[in-house]
């Protein structure tokens, strides 16, 4: 009999049919002497949207999975449907992994974790006084998180959902102090007097081609990071690495929400380096 049993997991999200993670723990998992699945749940191929949502839950406790992965449009959608949250997922209300275990569903988040591990090592050294971040869903209230945690002074959220925005600039400034977050109306005004800009929309993925920002606001001073890990040079970061930025693909991030999730799944320490190395190996 094995030593470790074998692990099932899955990733819930639409059009993923790109997805790397599965290969990157599956790998990890061979690694560490696991018969690990990683399976795929799209719902754009399966034509269903995230009201499926429960279902899908209560289908993987019945067939004995370890866990979910949740990405976009699911992130705040999942959590009505869990029976706790990580002090992480309730603070940032966002999850995007889902532990099953002993009958009970408990919410994560490894999101925020992957991208300030990411920043620390991609964009060490950068100024971040002031961020301007695209997007305030899920991935976007993780980023946030992760750069005010990170030192940044002050994030501005652009959000084509300007309520969306609001509420998680609220959220924010609960947690870090007044005026470490606000809602952005005018992008101009807040590139010009920004040290970097993030994108956590899903705009540069193949399927939502296109870039948050306008072109003419990226200037050689600024960084630039994206989460879009598919394709791993997004429009956004072709232009600003055009312009003479610093860029910080999504690659990293991706990694290391991984790392994060494979251990709350198996109980087992991934090889962050190793996951890493596959990962660009791919």
């Amino acid at each position: 009999m094995s030593a470790h049993p074998s692990v099932l997991v899955g990733l819930v999200g639409t059009g993923i049919q790109a997805s790397r993670t599965p290969k990157l723990h599956e790998r990890e998992g061979a690694e560490q002497g696991l018969r690990y699945v990683y399976k795929l749940i799209d719902l754009e191929t399966l034509g269903l949207d995230a009201a499926a949502l429960s279902d899908i839950l209560t289908a993987a406790q019945r067939f004995g999975f370890a866990g979910l992965n949740i990405t976009h449009p699911c992130k705040q959608a999942v959590i009505p449907l869990l029976d706790e949250l990580s002090p992480d997922a309730a603070a940032l209300g966002a999850v995007n992994t889902v532990v099953l275990k002993d009958g009970r569903r408990v919410g994560h988040n490894t999101d925020w974790w992957g991208f300030a591990e990411s920043f620390r090592r991609e964009l060490s050294g950068a100024r971040i006084d002031r961020v301007v971040q695209f997007g305030a869903g899920g991935a976007g209230a993780a980023v946030a998180h992760a750069l005010l945690n990170s030192g940044a002074s002050e994030v501005t959220i652009v959000d084509t959902d300007e309520a969306r925005a609001q509420n998680l600039a609220t959220s924010l400034c609960g947690r870090f102090g007044e005026r470490r977050a606000l809602a952005g109306t005018s992008v101009q005004e807040a590139m010009a007097a920004a040290d970097g800009m993030v994108n956590t929309t899903p705009l540069g993925m193949a399927k939502y081609p296109g870039m948050a920002v306008p072109a003419d606001l990226l200037r050689p001073d600024l960084w630039v990071a994206d989460i879009v890990y598919f394709p791993l040079e997004t429009e956004l970061l072709r232009k600003a690495r055009a312009r003479g930025c610093r860029t910080m693909p999504g690659g990293g991030m991706a990694v290391f929400q991984a790392v994060g999730a494979f251990r709350l799944f198996t109980g087992l320490e991934p090889d962050a380096e190793r996951m890493l190395r596959h990962f660009e190996s791919m």
